[in-house]
């Protein structure tokens, strides 16, 4: 191991020190208020980046940004191989980033982007992009790939499949992880939402997951068309149909929900009255 990947690793371990730890973590989420929750937060690294009137999206901002921040000095103490592999790991940012931009090209306000210094994949050629057609051109240039078409919502999920594709291909942990997103999002795009994947998306999900399991006709089917190691992530659930995502069946599987930044694209009806899923 070279002395930049030891120092890195002591620098990881300096920064791991800092997590909240599930306890707290789940107090501020019991909080009985937003003004409570930030007055938790406002005592732990988290603190310096949050807003000082109380608002949500502003504080999810932030926090997100202070998670970006320290993967940023981390990056700082590895050597060049090392920053490839973090940038993988933090291209959830740029996705969100991708996500505003998409947002502002049609005429909505979106959050300020994240900056992303030497964690950027291809955010430097694409926040000038004029139109949606260029985003694309510029994404297939890039590691990103090519989303198939111009079409915003195609577009966010192309990204968020080909990023899980990165993640996979770093080594077998990662791999699992990622498989196991890809499960969850196709199975919402599919029997959720009811929607059939684009070819592009289609193309991704299918090396993440298996072609049978991609195309299986119900989410039990699904599970059991999953690698071994996959078969957690939709353990439990039943039925997408009724909310729009899978939920876990009554005594277990698959729970929690993702951070923003990576979390699935919002349906055409929330995308055609601006409304967050």
């Amino acid at each position: 191991m070279s002395a930049s990947f030891v120092a890195g690793q002591v620098r990881a371990r300096a920064l791991a020190r800092n997590a909240l730890g599930p306890g707290r973590v789940r107090a501020i989420a019991q909080a009985g208020s937003l003004t409570e929750a930030l007055a938790s937060l406002a005592a732990t690294p988290y603190g310096k980046r949050l807003p000082a009137v109380p608002d949500l999206d502003a504080a999810q901002h932030a926090v997100a940004e202070s998670l970006l921040w320290h993967l940023r000095v981390l990056a700082g103490w590895l050597p060049p191989q090392g920053v490839v592999a973090l940038r993988s790991l933090a291209g959830a940012f740029e996705i969100a980033n991708i996500d505003g931009l998409l947002q502002r090209l049609g005429g909505r306000p979106a959050e300020e982007p994240y900056a992303l210094g030497a964690l950027a994949t291809a955010w430097r050629a694409l926040e000038d992009a004029p139109d949606t057609g260029t985003v694309r051109d510029r994404l297939a240039a890039s590691p990103w790939g090519d989303p198939g078409s111009a079409d915003p919502y195609d577009i966010r999920l192309f990204l968020r499949l080909s990023w899980a594709s990165r993640v996979s291909g770093l080594d077998a942990r990662t791999g699992g992880w990622a498989a196991g997103a890809a499960a969850v999002l196709v199975a919402g795009e599919r029997f959720g939402d009811g929607r059939e994947l684009p070819e592009a998306a289609l193309g991704r999900a299918q090396r993440l997951i298996g072609r049978a399991a991609a195309e299986a006709p119900t989410v039990p089917a699904m599970a059991a068309r999953l690698a071994r190691g996959v078969r957690w992530s939709l353990e439990g659930i039943d039925d997408a149909a009724a909310s729009g995502r899978p939920r876990p069946a009554a005594g277990g599987g698959w729970s929690g929900t993702a951070p923003r930044c990576c979390a699935a694209p919002r349906s055409a009806s929330a995308r055609s009255s601006g409304r967050r899923r």
